[in-house]
């Protein structure tokens, strides 16, 4: 997946707003971590305001 792509999914999930839609960001995390690295996973937490909108804290590998 590349970052343009997670970028937009989970844009979807935050305009969703559930904790399920939570979940699918995690999911989607996960991926970007394997494919790009926890420094990409940290940067899209802090682009997209994860840690406010679902809790989703920097650091934390979601795999």
């Amino acid at each position: 997946m590349t970052l343009e792509r997670a970028r937009e999914l989970i844009a979807l999930q935050i305009s969703l707003g559930t904790g399920y839609n939570r979940n699918a960001v995690t999911l989607i995390l996960a991926e970007v971590g394997r494919n790009h690295g926890q420094q990409a996973v940290d940067n899209l937490i802090a682009e997209m305001n994860l840690e406010q909108i679902f809790g989703i804290t920097q650091g934390r590998q979601y795999h």
